[in-house]
């Protein structure tokens, strides 16, 4: 597949392009700062708010790992509305969106999100509360998207075990009772809905 990367030279950007490197595809990696790209890909230098319908048409998906900086989390919003707008224009484009677990139901009623339990940490609420409007924002669009929230424990340094479990809209945890996803795993979780396409319009969630 041709496939491109938003933000490939992030935490999750790089196991994602690494992942989908090691599957064979064929990857261009979408960042801002080229120099700071260790593998040796196409690239769009580009920002992503700078990019538009004809620089995504060429590809068969497009991954976006956007996080934005800590104080402008209401970036998340407004860089998923652009690239809402720009997918809207592309339906043939899927679009795979690497999210965030705050708004993740806590039950099956789906009245309260994990962001808003007590003890969900202030720091990280400004961030969960935009990606929970990014993600309705995708529920109303036309675009051909898919939102893969991680585990509360989203851990850079946990090893590659090529095991996970996928959920929906609401918050699940492995057999041991633990909300974790290490980034390799998540990759590959990933990856395999890059592959398959089982999930497209839908959130769903991903935990060791």
């Amino acid at each position: 597949m041709n496939i491109a990367i938003i933000g490939a030279t992030g935490h999750s950007g790089q196991k994602i392009l690494a992942e989908a490197i090691e599957r064979g595809h064929i990857v261009t990696a979408i960042v801002r700062d080229e120099t700071k790209l260790e593998q040796d890909v196409k690239v769009i230098e580009k920002d992503l708010f700078d990019l538009t319908t004809a620089d995504i048409e060429p590809f068969d998906v497009v991954i976006s790992t956007f996080n934005a900086p800590a104080g402008k989390e209401e970036m998340h919003v407004s860089a998923n509305q652009h690239l809402i707008s720009i997918f809207e224009d592309a339906p043939q484009v899927r679009l795979v969106v690497v999210g965030g677990a705050g708004s993740l139901f806590m039950d099956d009623s789906k009245t309260t999100r994990l962001s808003e339990t007590k003890d969900f940490p202030a720091t990280y609420l400004p961030t969960a509360t935009n990606m929970g409007k990014s993600l309705e924002d995708y529920k109303k669009s036309s675009a051909t998207w898919t939102y893969i929230s991680p585990a509360a424990m989203f851990d850079l340094a946990g090893e590659r075990t090529g095991n996970y479990t996928l959920g929906g809209d609401v918050f699940h945890t492995n057999a041991k009772g633990e909300s974790y996803i290490s980034y390799a795993d998540y990759a590959i979780a990933l990856m395999d809905e890059v592959e398959s396409g089982k999930h497209v319009g839908e959130r769903i969630s991903v935990v060791n």
